[in-house]
């Protein structure tokens, strides 16, 4: 465990803490700090208040500013997210997100400034720019009242027997 602010390149490892972190080239199980730098970083969990990572694989990030370069990460939760040419599935934001050249599969946020992204489901207030949608509002209560009622078909079959 570090708890100092670092500088690693080519390492493998497990907890690293502090103010601020860039690491390089490594892979890491979990990251807690302040300012957190990655590029070309494999992570499983990442929290802290400003996040910039470039050409990395994340699990879970969580913190206040996030701001991904060429990444993937699996679940990004912020007060404000910007991603450049990434793919993220879920992408949850209090505030802002700026999305531009990427997909991402949840895609919420009070502000939604895009160009050029795709995405599955898309909710806010209010979006700028251009995104292309898998469902719409009301394509996904169509289709969740059609899953419910397979599922309540299924069902009543499967009590008969």
């Amino acid at each position: 465990m570090h708890k100092k602010a670092k500088e690693l390149e080519k390492e493998n490892i497990e907890f690293i803490e502090g103010e601020f972190i860039n690491i390089k080239q490594s892979t890491i199980s979990s990251v807690e700090g302040g300012h957190i730098e990655l590029q070309q970083v494999g992570a499983l969990s990442i929290d802290g208040d400003r996040i910039e990572v470039t050409q990395g694989a994340a699990g879970i990030l969580k913190g206040n500013d996030i701001n991904l370069n060429q990444c993937i990460s699996a679940v990004s939760a912020a007060d404000n997210i910007s991603l450049n040419f990434s793919f993220s599935p879920l992408t949850i934001s209090r505030e802002q997100i700026t999305a531009n050249r990427s997909a991402v599969g949840l895609m919420a946020a009070r502000e939604i400034a895009s160009e050029n992204t795709s995405a599955f489901l898309v909710l806010s207030n209010k979006i700028e720019g251009n995104i292309t949608t898998l469902l719409d509002w009301r394509s996904a209560l169509a289709l969740g009242a059609v899953m419910g009622g397979i599922l309540g078909f299924t069902s009543l079959l499967l009590k008969r027997k």
